[in-house]
C-alpha cells in the first residue's frame, strides 16, 4: 500500500508558500528537490491538488503545470478513481563513475565553500532543535536515524542522511533552514557518501547521527551546534580527498 499525503511539521517545511513569483517552474523544482534528496519517498501521496496549491500559495493551474512537469520527467504518477491521487517515482540510482565525474567538475574552492555553507546551516539548526524540538521530533529523528542504519545503497543512505538533517532543521521549527538545507544537499547531496565504501566508514557516520541526536534530545544547543559542524566539515573533507585522488589517476 502506498504510503499515505504528507502531514505535519514537514509538509509545512516542504510545501511553504513560495517566496515570491508563484511559477510553476519554482513549485516543480521545489518538488524535484524533495524527490530526489528523499524526502518524499517512492510511491508517497502527495496532497490533493488544491490542498498543496493552497500550501504553496499559487493557484490550482500553476500548481498543475508543475505536477505536468514532474510527470513528464518520471518524477510523480497520477492515478484516477478510489484510492487514486498524484503518486511519487523516485529516480534510479547513479552510477559510481557518474558522481565520480560530478566531483571531479567541482574544484577545491567550491567543494570547501558549499561545506563551509553547509556547517553554518546544519550547525544552526541542530543548536535551535535543542532549543525547540518536541517529544514527538526527538521520536521522530530516532526513526530516521535507523533508516539510516537499514539503508542497503549509497542512494538510499544520501536519502536517508538528507531526510534526517532535514528533519532536524523540522525540528528547530524553521522552514527557511530546511529550505537551505534542502538546496544545499541538491546541490551536494548525491556526492556526500560516495567516499565511505567500507563499513567502518559508514558505522563512524551513525555514531556521529546517534550523537548528535543525544545532544538535541538532552537540550544542549552549543554541544549539538558543535558537533553538527564537525560532522558536515568531516564530509567535506573525505570528498576533497576524493577528488584529490581522482585528480592524481588521471
Amino acid at each position: 500500500m502506498a504510503p499515505g499525503a504528507v502531514t505535519t511539521a514537514r509538509a509545512r517545511a516542504l510545501f511553504a508558500p513560495l517566496d515570491a513569483g508563484g511559477r510553476a517552474e519554482t513549485v516543480a523544482r521545489r518538488l524535484v528537490q524533495a524527490i530526489t534528496l528523499g524526502l518524499l519517498l517512492d510511491g508517497e501521496r502527495l496532497p490533493a491538488e488544491s490542498e498543496l496549491a493552497d500550501q504553496f500559495g499559487v493557484s490550482p493551474v500553476t500548481l498543475r503545470g508543475a505536477l505536468a512537469t514532474l510527470r513528464a520527467m518520471g518524477l510523480v504518477r497520477t492515478r484516477r478513481g478510489r484510492g487514486g491521487g498524484t503518486f511519487v517515482c523516485a529516480p534510479d540510482e547513479p552510477r559510481p563513475a557518474q558522481l565520480e565525474g560530478m566531483l571531479t567538475l567541482l574544484s577545491a574552492h567550491e567543494l570547501r565553500d558549499i561545506g563551509d555553507n553547509r556547517a553554518a546551516i546544519a550547525g544552526a539548526a541542530a543548536r535551535l532543535a535543542a532549543e525547540r524540538a518536541l517529544p514527538a521530533d526527538i521520536s521522530a529523528l530516532g526513526e530516521h536515524a535507523a533508516r539510516l542504519r537499514c539503508a542497503g545503497s549509497v542512494t538510499e543512505r544520501r536519502r536517508a542522511d538528507a531526510r534526517l538533517h532535514m528533519e532536524i532543521a523540522a525540528a528547530a521549527q524553521s522552514p527557511r533552514l530546511v529550505r537551505a538545507e534542502m538546496e544545499l544537499w541538491s546541490e551536494i547531496g548525491d556526492l556526500v557518501w560516495l567516499p565511505t565504501a567500507s563499513a567502518g566508514d559508514v558505522a563512524a557516520i551513525e555514531a556521529e547521527h546517534d550523537e548528535l541526536l543525544t545532544a538535541i534530545a538532552s537540550q544542549r544547543p552549543e554541544l549539538a551546534r558543535d558537533l553538527a559542524e564537525r560532522h558536515v566539515l568531516r564530509e567535506t573533507e573525505r570528498l576533497l580527498a576524493l577528488r584529490l585522488r581522482l585528480a592524481q589517476a588521471c
